[in-house]
């Protein structure tokens, strides 16, 4: 079966203001304490108020999901040690007026020169899902079929509408702000391995990037681990969320590799009408329409089902496709993590929102 990996991106509250507190450094230490989490489990960010889990490889959908609860109740009870509390959400509901601290690494510093204003932006929070691959020519050929997917993934995980204190109007507003740096978005069609490396090479050598961690596209080769990294997901509200986007997108990898054993043309996507899709479902979650494969206009839930069905195969084999089809009929009863924060707001204030995405943090 077909190795996957999930890392997580969490905030770190003020349990009364919901500002985020610059006390990362504090969380991680102690996480390790006594909560039989390894060193590299709990995980450096760009900014003091963030910190980064990381599961093992693994194998099941009950691996994954039983790591990442394992891993937020460890960050979680370090975080209350600490006054604050970790908060599962895209974006924070309110922010300082000043900047947060900066993990003192010289890639952060050297981030900090090449662009301050969005480095004290970078209060997002991510899902990332490390999908398996033989090698890196079958992780570009992968790239190159699911990208047109990656719009709909977006909009399935969106769960940051909130940004200073006011709802955006979008469901996915870290989509946005990830979208501002040089290198960024939807990843392009390559032709093959080589031809990704020669690109790539071309960005560090005009210095538009500084290294490969800033091929912030929303999928990518990963330049660590033998696997392809999908990046579009905002962090989930609950670990079985996460756990169902990552079984989805290890059943587009597996769909995607069969395609390409098979022999089959990998689509012909406009790459300004993919990164329009995404602004689209960035914009909208799934409370509108979303842009399909083909490029067409449809109601969000059909394409959902329409999702289900390109990847039932996958599901089946790996014995997923119960678990996965009951966790989207959820989420489109009850909204994404978006909706949910909306919702909170429009109840009881920023600090219902506060309290939801702190709640929500450890639920199963």
């Amino acid at each position: 079966m077909t190795t996957i990996g999930v890392e997580e991106e969490y905030l770190l509250l003020d349990p009364v203001t919901g500002l985020p507190v610059p006390q990362a450094d504090k969380v991680r230490a102690a996480a390790g304490v006594g909560r039989l989490v390894a060193d590299q489990e709990v995980q450096y960010e760009l900014l003091q108020a963030q910190v980064e889990v990381a599961t093992p490889v693994c194998t099941t959908l009950e691996e994954v999901g039983g790591h990442l609860l394992r891993l937020r109740h460890a960050v979680g009870g370090a975080a209350e040690e600490h006054g604050c509390r970790i908060g599962v959400c895209g974006t924070p509901p309110v922010r300082h007026g000043r900047p947060i601290a900066v993990t003192d690494q010289a890639r952060y510093r050297a981030m900090v020169a090449q662009a301050p204003q969005l480095v004290a932006e970078q209060l997002v929070n991510g899902t990332h899902v490390h999908v398996g691959v033989p090698d890196r020519e079958a992780g570009v050929q992968v790239l190159n079929r699911i990208r047109h997917w990656l719009p709909t993934l977006t909009a399935m995980a969106a769960n940051s509408p909130l940004w200073d204190g006011h709802d955006t109007g979008f469901a996915s507003w870290r989509t946005v702000i990830f979208s501002r740096w040089p290198v960024s978005g939807m990843p392009p069609a390559f032709r093959d391995v080589d031809d990704h490396d020669r690109r790539v090479e071309r960005l560090l050598e005009a210095g538009l990037i500084t290294d490969v961690g800033q091929l912030y596209w929303q999928a990518r080769l990963s330049s660590r681990y033998p696997t392809v990294e999908v990046r579009c997901p905002d962090v989930q509200l609950r670990a079985d969320e996460a756990v169902m986007l990552a079984a989805i997108i290890r059943a587009l990898v597996e769909t995607a590799l069969a395609e390409a054993n098979a022999g089959v043309p990998a689509p012909d996507c406009d790459q300004e009408l993919l990164q329009g899709a995404m602004w689209h479902a960035a914009r909208h979650g799934l409370g509108d329409t979303l842009v399909d494969p083909g490029g067409t206009l449809h109601r969000a839930g059909d394409v959902l089902y329409q999702l289900l069905r390109h990847v039932s195969l996958a599901l089946d084999a790996s014995g997923d496709a119960r678990q996965v089809t009951s966790l989207v009929h959820r989420l489109l009863q009850d909204g994404t993590g978006a909706d949910r924060q909306r919702a909170a707001l429009a109840h009881g204030g920023l600090r219902a929102v506060t309290d939801l995405v702190s709640a929500q943090s450890t639920m199963p």
